[in-house]
């Protein structure tokens, strides 16, 4: 479809399409609504780079959270401790570079689309994208038009295969190394009985996080156990409810290995309700390192996962790219840390 066929079917000139994707202030309200009605409705995209970068830039980039899982939560994300230190970072180092930040919030499936129409509506020059779910189809046609993207918590290796070309950098944390770290810390303390509280599969850290796990122990001559195997989503309630219900079973691992520390801080949570003292009866160890992490009561041990900075690299790799018109897909690795503090205790 051209952009003729969609000035016809919205009964308005050519011109006025194009003022409507470049995000022209002249263009009155209605207009433009009757404009993007037709847009989306027909999928329809400038289907050249030259075409998606005309028009003066907006110095103002887009941040788009990907938080599906919790859209039944009020709080998903100003409360989330790991979003808002991210979005917090993206905000001040884009400030300093006299860019402007538009946060957006995806809360389903179909709110992709947002992503999509901020591109078409010239209201941002490059977006960032942190994701807990994955929708590389959005992304391959973002890509397509030849805007810049920066993605985190993606495979590299999905995106390469499935996106082929376009502006985009991959930035994800050495989320295998540091598990590796955490098992065998736990695995050099004594401990054998190792549980997991486990993220989301269809994500990339929670992917690697478990496979690592697994791995860990397989490769020191321990087989995991199924019924230590928890899903905890990477949400706070469900993770209470898996370890509750482990609870329950009155067979409990000597350590848990929870793959954030929102999961960790929410278990802690229910094994002191239940009168289970940590570290003395089961140790348990995070991931990600949020703030609460070295406040809670004992503090957690846990991976520090470098938020900040990954933030910092997303505002600075998109930046750079608005101005490089080269195709070029890339991946970015920022380095993970263990942290023991008073969570875990030595056993056996």
């Amino acid at each position: 479809m051209k952009s003729e066929d969609i000035a016809r079917l919205a009964g308005v000139s050519r011109s006025t399409v194009s003022r409507v994707i470049n995000n022209y202030s002249n263009v009155p309200e209605e207009t433009r609504r009757k404009v993007m009605k037709v847009i989306e409705k027909y999928n329809y995209s400038p289907n050249s780079s030259a075409r998606a970068l005309a028009g003066k830039r907006t110095d103002t980039i887009g941040l788009f959270i990907v938080s599906i899982a919790e859209r039944n939560s009020a709080t998903r994300v100003y409360q989330n401790n790991y979003f808002s230190p991210f979005i917090e970072a993206v905000i001040d180092t884009a400030n300093a570079r006299g860019v402007y930040v538009l946060v957006h919030s995806i809360f389903s499936v179909r709110d992709y689309a947002k992503i999509k129409q901020a591109f078409i509506e010239r209201r941002m020059d490059a977006g960032i994208i942190v994701g807990t779910e994955k929708n590389i189809g959005v992304i391959a046609e973002v890509a397509a038009m030849g805007y810049p993207l920066v993605i985190i918590d993606y495979s590299p290796e999905d995106i390469m295969q499935l996106v082929g070309k376009g502006r985009i950098a991959v930035i994800n944390s050495t989320d295998d190394k540091g598990t590796r770290e955490m098992i065998e810390y736990l695995l050099g303390s004594g401990h054998k009985d190792i549980g997991i509280l486990a993220g989301r599969d269809n994500t990339y850290s929670g992917r690697v996080r478990y496979e690592t796990y697994r791995e860990t122990l397989i490769k020191n001559g321990i087989e995991p156990r199924a019924e230590w195997d928890l899903k905890g989503e990477f949400i706070k309630k469900i993770a209470e409810q898996a370890v509750t219900r482990l609870i329950k079973t009155g067979n409990l691992p000597t350590a848990l290995f929870c793959c954030n520390d929102d999961m960790a801080i929410s278990a802690m949570d229910v094994l002191l309700r239940e009168n289970i003292k940590v570290p003395d009866d089961i140790s348990i160890a995070g991931f990600d390192d949020i703030m609460p992490a070295s406040l809670v009561k004992p503090a957690l041990t846990t991976v520090h996962v470098p938020i900040y900075d990954i933030a910092r690299k997303a505002v600075e790799l998109v930046l750079e790219m608005i101005g490089d018109t080269a195709g070029n897909i890339s991946a970015y690795t920022m380095e993970t840390k263990l942290v023991i503090r008073e969570s875990c205790k030595k056993t056996g």
